[in-house]
């Protein structure tokens, strides 16, 4: 029986992973590749929904309106949040094609940096849609400031905050 076959119970203590969970590298792969879908279906779900009202915005009345700086700024917002529908949805494509080809461990790794990434531009759609929407609603004076304060926070809670636990509670061995 080779590695990749065996079950948990079979796997001895000393082959534990880095979390401590007795489990062979297919078992871990498929761990890692359900929590990873899980957590695409959430971001997926916001940046479609983000990236419809999106289109829907050239088609109003007041799209006319806007000056030039207001209208670069939706093309942007467009391309990104485009762009990150594309990343986010690239999982379940990537999954997709190299199914049945027993590489789900480098698959895993694939998927979760185009979800990183998706993240990211995630990130870049929801900043931009932020700028256009306060500088069409609010002074301008208050705009960088209030688009600042939400992107700090946004760093916070995606990236900082995740960072620090990630630093805090990992042991050295």
């Amino acid at each position: 029986m080779d590695a990749s076959s065996r079950r948990s119970e079979d796997v001895p203590a000393s082959a534990a992973g880095d979390d401590g969970r007795r489990e062979t590298e297919t078992e871990r792969a498929d761990r890692r590749w359900d929590e990873l879908i899980q957590e695409v279906r959430v971001a997926q779900t916001g940046v479609q929904i983000l990236f419809g009202f999106l289109l829907t915005v050239v088609f109003t009345p007041r799209f006319t309106d806007l000056g030039d700086t207001d209208r670069t700024i939706y093309v942007v917002t467009v391309v990104l949040g485009s762009t990150a529908t594309g990343a986010l949805i690239a999982p379940v494509s990537f999954h997709r094609i190299v199914a049945g080809r027993r590489i789900k461990p480098q698959a895993v790794v694939w998927a979760s940096r185009l979800t990183f990434v998706g993240l990211v531009l995630l990130l870049g759609t929801l900043t931009s849609s932020l700028l256009l929407v306060l500088r069409v609603a609010t002074d301008d004076s208050v705009v960088p400031w209030l688009v600042a304060g939400v992107v700090a926070w946004y760093l916070v809670c995606w990236f900082a905050l995740p960072a620090w636990a990630r630093h805090r509670h990992t042991t050295a061995d």
